[in-house]
This record gives structure tokens, C-alpha cells and sequence, in this order.
């Protein structure tokens, strides 16, 4: 950032860090795909917001946390992305809870923090979070579950803000919601963003979902390939199967495309093995929809997004 420009964040009253040109490979779990055109860290909600109602109407506004289920294609990404994860980091104990059980948590906090902290506090019903390796910002877009739960079962309700700043406090019946899958009912901003969530738990043995936590991660050790860099599960599960099934069924466990490989050991992810491009992690997602079309007549549905120019 140039100091023309960091004056003029300052004249503005921000505090946050402007970028042109970030590699987003950087910043999203896959380590691949092209820059963005500019790059916006805030230093709080507060900074967030006040960013917002300096940008002028029009241009293309991306929020992102860890990046877990998100590719940027190599051409990178235009308009401005901004960077929750470490602005909107704050989490304490919140009364809305059942028997008191309550936690608050900005979008830009892991969820498997949301989950320990939990434990800590005695406060039980968020294990199922420390399966999930993305922020509460992104887990609330998508309804992200595993093991059994789905984060909009304990949401007792949100913050959001919309393109022009303004926030909003919302529950779960402005929302229709399903399995990986969260829409805003009508009338609604054409652009709005969850920031915050307080979760609805309830009290309990914190040593309790301490070891039920333990044993989820070691479940998600053993049948999932954490030691290279994927996001996740690619595709939704299919009503009554599993995307992973049908995926090796057509025979595409181990396939490599340039440096990205179907994973050997979960067929539903996507590793990189060092230096995949966007491209070639892309390529597999179409051949593993093309091949399982084909096969079994059934359309897979992506957990991840897409964005970008080639």
C-alpha cells in the first residue's frame, strides 16, 4: 500500500490494511489460484463497517475467513476481498443459551476454537465444530456440519452487515435453511454477510466434550488427508450415499491432474501435492462430476466456490 492510499484510509477513520494485488493462494486452504485485484484486512467490525460505506456502489465485494472451501482460479480475482479472520476474532460466554449455556463468536473465528472454548467453559452441544476446518462466518453461509451436527441446529441467532455498512440482527426463521445450504428469505440486500453468531447450547461435563472432541479429531485423522493441503469435502453427499463412494466407484481414487490429486485415502477431497494451479484442482472437479454423471446418473452438488477469471 502506497502512502497516498494509507493516508486516505486514515483521513476516512480506518484503521485496517489496504493491498493491491494479494495472492490469494495465500490465503485459502488449497495453496493455489491467482491474486486478487485489491485486498482489504479490517481491524475490527467496527473498521469493517466503516469500510463498507466507503466503497462505491457497483464494484465486486468478497468476504473470506480461512479460506477452507474456496478456489480462486489462476486469472485472480477482481473487485476487493476482504479478510475476517483475524478482525473478527472475539468469543466469550453469552447468556442466550439454554440453562445459560450461551457462546458468542465473531465470523472470523475457527470453529474448532468455538468448540474448545465451549468445552472449557462447561458448556456442551459444539463438538460436531471441531471437525469443521473453516470460521463461523463460513460454516453460517453454508450450514457446515459433521459427525452428526450442522451449525444452524444450535444458532440462536446472527449479525450481519450489508454492502452499505448496516448491520442487522437476525434468527433462524428469516432463513431457509437446508443441508449445505443457507438463503436469506425475500426482501432481503442483495448483498449482506454473517459477522457474528450466538449459539444456543446448553450446560454439561466440560471433561465430558473434551474427549468427545479428542475423538472426532481422531476419526477426521484417520480417514481424512490433513497433511497436504485440500478444502474439505468438495461435493455435497447425495440423498441415501456418499459422494466419496460414488467418486472411487468410477475409479478416480489417486487421479492427478498437474499437481492435484484425487486424495487416495477420502476420495471426496482434492490435495495438493506441491505447485497445483487452480486449473488442474478445477479439472478434477469437473472430471469427478462428468465421470459420476455418467456412471450413476447423479448430478453432485459442490461444497466449495468457485470464483475468478481463468
Amino acid at each position: 500500500m502506497n502512502m497516498a492510499e494509507t493516508e486516505n484510509l486514515v483521513a476516512a477513520g480506518m484503521r485496517g490494511v489496504l493491498k493491491k494485488r494479494e495472492p490469494m493462494a495465500s490465503h485459502v486452504s488449497w495453496r493455489a489460484g491467482g491474486a486478487t485485484e485489491t485486498a482489504y484486512f479490517p481491524a475490527d467490525l467496527e473498521d469493517l463497517v466503516r469500510f463498507l460505506q466507503s466503497l462505491p456502489a457497483g464494484g465486486p465485494v468478497h468476504m473470506t475467513g480461512l479460506g477452507s472451501n474456496l478456489l480462486v482460479r489462476d486469472g485472480g480475482l477482481r473487485g476487493t476481498v476482504i479478510f475476517t479472520h483475524r478482525a473478527l476474532g472475539e468469543i466469550r460466554l453469552d447468556h442466550l443459551g439454554v440453562l445459560g449455556g450461551g457462546v458468542y463468536a465473531e465470523a472470523g473465528v475457527a470453529c474448532p476454537k468455538v468448540a474448545r472454548f465451549s468445552a472449557m467453559n462447561e458448556i456442551i452441544g459444539a463438538e460436531f465444530l471441531a471437525g469443521i476446518p473453516g470460521t463461523v462466518g463460513g460454516a453460517l453461509a453454508m450450514n457446515a456440519g459433521c459427525y452428526g451436527g450442522e451449525t444452524w441446529d444450535i444458532v440462536a441467532h446472527v449479525l450481519t452487515v450489508d454492502r452499505t455498512g448496516k448491520t442487522r440482527a437476525r434468527t433462524r426463521e428469516d432463513y431457509e435453511i437446508d443441508y449445505r445450504s443457507v438463503r436469506l428469505k425475500a426482501p432481503h440486500p442483495a448483498e449482506e454477510w454473517f459477522v457474528a453468531a450466538s449459539f444456543r447450547l446448553k450446560r454439561g461435563s466440560g471433561s465430558e466434550s473434551r474427549r468427545k472432541i479428542t475423538e472426532l479429531l481422531k476419526q477426521r485423522i484417520a480417514t481424512q488427508p490433513l497433511g497436504e493441503p485440500n478444502a474439505g469435502s468438495v461435493f455435497r453427499n447425495p440423498p441415501g450415499d456418499y459422494a466419496a463412494r460414488l467418486i472411487e466407484a468410477c475409479g478416480l481414487k489417486g487421479r492427478a491432474i498437474g499437481g492435484a490429486m484425487i486424495s487416495d485415502k477420502h476420495a471426496n477431497f482434492i490435495v495438493n501435492r506441491g505447485g497445483a494451479r487452480a486449473a488442474d484442482i478445477e479439472s478434477l472437479i469437473l472430471l469427478a462430476e462428468k465421470s459420476v454423471k455418467e456412471k450413476f446418473g447423479i448430478a453432485l452438488e459442490r461444497e466449495v466456490r468457485i470464483v475468478g477469471d481463468a
